[in-house]
C-alpha cells in the first residue's frame, strides 16, 4: 500500500508592516532666573515653577528628563546664559547622566546657542525651539503645518551661521571673479522666497476664514469658544459639550488644529463651539504671529470660555498668562465666561474657597465650575452660556463714518453684518445688524466731534 503523500508545509507569511518604534531621547535642563532685591525666594519660586513646565513640554516631546539645574545670577551672560563655570559644571552633570541634549528655559542668541553646543559637546535648543517641534508634532491639517513651518523659518532666519567663504560660489568670467556669493547668503534668500510664499499661503487662509465669519453673522449663528491654559482640559470639555470625539491627552499641546461643532443650548437655540489651541506662558512671538489666522477666530465669537485647571497649584499664575495673550490680541473687553474645570479632584473646601474667591473678585455671576470627566456641573453651564448670550442681542443700527475713518469700518465689515451702504460727499453712512457690544465698542472707537459719532 502507498504512503500517503505529505502535505506541502506552508512559509509562514513575512509581516511586511512597518513597526514605528518611538527613541526615548535624554534630555538634561537648565534654568536662569534673576532675583530682585529682597524678593530672591519669589524669584526661585518662579525659575522652579518654569523649569517644572519645560519638564513637562519636553515629556511632551517624547523626551526622558534626566536630571535639571537652575542658576541664579544678576545678570545673563551674553556668551553662554549661564557662565563659563556653570557651562562646564552642566557639562559634567549632563554627560554623566547620559544626557542627549541639553534644553534652556530661555531664549538663546545665535552667539550663546553656538557657544553653548562648542562647551557642552552636546545638542543644545531653547524652550522656543522645543515648543516649535511639539507644534510641528501635532500639526495634522494642511493650515496648521503652513503656520508651524512659518514661525519654525521666522525662528531659523537670524540664527543661520556661515562658514566664511568656504562653501562660495566662484565666479568666472571679466567681472565676476572674486568669492561670489557665500552659502549664507543663499540659505538666507531661500528662507526668505519661502517665508513669502508661506504668508501668502496664511493669508489666502484668513481670507477665507474672513468669508466662513461673514457667512455665520449673516446667518446669525452664536459662536462660543474655548479658550486657556495649556492642558486645563478643553478638549475634553468640548467633548462633553457637543459629543464630539476629539483626541484628548495629557500632554501639553494635544489640541492644535482648530475644532467647531454644534453646541445645542437649553432655548433650542444651536450655537458653534470652537476649540483653540491652548495658551502658555513665554509663548514664542513667532508663534503668536504665524497663529494669527487661528486665533482670529477668537475674535467674533459671541462668548468666550476661559478654561481654568482648578486642580492646579498654579492656576491663579495661569491665568495671568491667558489674560495676557488675550490682551495682546486685543480681546479683553469681550464677553467671558471663567470656568472652572476638574473639580472633581478638589475636596468640598477647597472648592467652597474656590468659589467665594471667584465672587469676592466680582466673577460669582460670570463662573462655572464642572468636570468634564464626570458630568458634574455642565447642565448648569449650559444654562448660564443660554443666558449670556441672550446678554449680546443682536440690533440693527445706522452707523456714520468718515471717509478717513477706517478702523472702524473694517471692524463693523469684519464683526458685524453689514446690510447697506450709502456713500455721501466724505460721509459713509451704514445700516448693519450688529451686537450690543460691538455696537457700543465702535462708538467708543469714535473720533471727538457730532459727525463722527455713531448713529443709532
Amino acid at each position: 500500500m502507498p504512503l500517503p503523500l505529505r502535505r506541502r508545509q506552508r512559509r509562514p507569511r513575512r509581516d511586511k508592516r512597518i513597526r514605528r518604534t518611538e527613541i526615548w531621547e535624554n534630555a538634561y535642563l537648565v534654568g536662569w532666573t534673576q532675583p530682585s532685591g529682597h524678593a530672591v525666594i519669589l524669584g526661585e519660586e518662579a525659575g522652579e515653577e518654569s523649569l517644572e513646565e519645560l519638564r513637562e513640554l519636553t515629556s511632551s516631546a517624547g523626551a526622558r528628563v534626566v536630571g535639571h539645574l537652575l542658576q541664579r545670577a544678576r545678570e545673563a551672560d551674553p556668551a553662554t546664559l549661564i557662565g563659563r563655570g556653570k557651562m562646564h559644571e552642566v557639562r559634567a552633570e549632563a554627560r554623566s547622566r547620559g544626557a542627549d541634549l541639553v534644553i534652556f528655559d530661555h531664549d538663546l542668541t545665535p552667539t550663546q546657542l553656538r557657544n553653548l553646543e562648542e562647551g557642552l559637546g552636546l545638542k543644545v535648543i531653547d524652550r522656543t525651539q522645543l515648543i516649535l517641534d511639539i507644534f510641528a508634532r501635532r500639526a495634522r491639517s494642511r493650515e496648521g503645518q503652513l503656520q508651524v513651518e512659518l514661525a519654525q523659518l521666522n525662528y531659523l532666519l537670524p540664527r543661520l551661521a556661515g562658514r566664511g567663504t568656504l562653501l562660495s560660489r566662484l565666479g568666472g568670467g571679466i567681472g565676476t571673479r572674486g568669492p561670489g556669493e557665500q552659502q549664507l547668503e543663499f540659505d538666507r534668500r531661500r528662507i526668505r522666497a519661502r517665508i513669502r510664499k508661506l504668508t501668502e499661503a496664511i493669508g489666502h487662509v484668513r481670507s477665507l476664514r474672513a468669508l466662513h465669519r461673514a457667512h455665520r453673522t449673516a446667518r446669525r449663528f452664536l459662536t462660543v469658544a474655548l479658550v486657556g491654559y495649556t492642558n486645563a482640559g478643553k478638549s475634553t470639555l468640548f467633548n462633553a459639550l457637543t459629543r464630539a470625539q476629539v483626541s484628548t491627552s495629557s500632554r501639553m499641546f494635544a489640541t492644535l488644529d482648530p475644532t467647531v461643532r454644534l453646541l445645542r443650548l437649553e432655548s433650542h437655540r444651536q450655537a458653534l463651539l470652537s476649540d483653540t489651541v491652548g495658551f502658555i506662558r513665554k509663548l514664542p512671538p513667532h508663534l503668536v504671529a504665524a497663529f494669527r489666522a487661528t486665533l482670529e477666530e477668537l475674535e467674533g465669537a459671541s462668548l468666550l470660555l476661559h478654561v481654568t485647571d482648578a486642580s492646579h497649584p498654579r492656576r491663579e499664575q495661569h491665568d495671568d498668562a491667558v489674560e495676557t495673550l488675550l490682551e495682546e490680541l486685543k480681546l479683553a473687553s469681550a464677553p467671558r465666561l471663567h470656568v472652572w474645570n476638574k473639580i472633581d479632584l478638589l475636596s468640598e473646601d477647597d472648592l467652597k474657597k474656590l468659589l467665594n474667591g471667584s465672587r469676592h473678585r466680582g466673577e460669582g455671576s460670570r463662573a462655572a465650575a464642572v468636570s468634564a470627566v464626570t458630568g458634574e456641573g455642565l447642565e448648569a453651564l449650559l444654562r448660564q452660556i443660554d443666558r449670556m448670550l441672550d446678554a449680546d442681542p443682536l440690533v440693527e443700527t445706522d452707523f456714520e463714518f468718515a471717509a478717513a475713518d477706517g478702523r472702524r469700518l473694517a471692524l463693523l465689515h469684519r464683526l458685524g453684518n453689514v446690510l447697506s451702504t450709502r456713500v455721501d460727499d466724505d460721509r459713509i453712512h451704514v445700516r448693519a445688524r450688529v451686537t450690543e457690544s460691538l455696537r457700543n465698542r465702535l462708538e467708543g472707537l469714535a473720533s471727538p466731534g457730532p459727525k463722527s459719532a455713531a448713529g443709532r
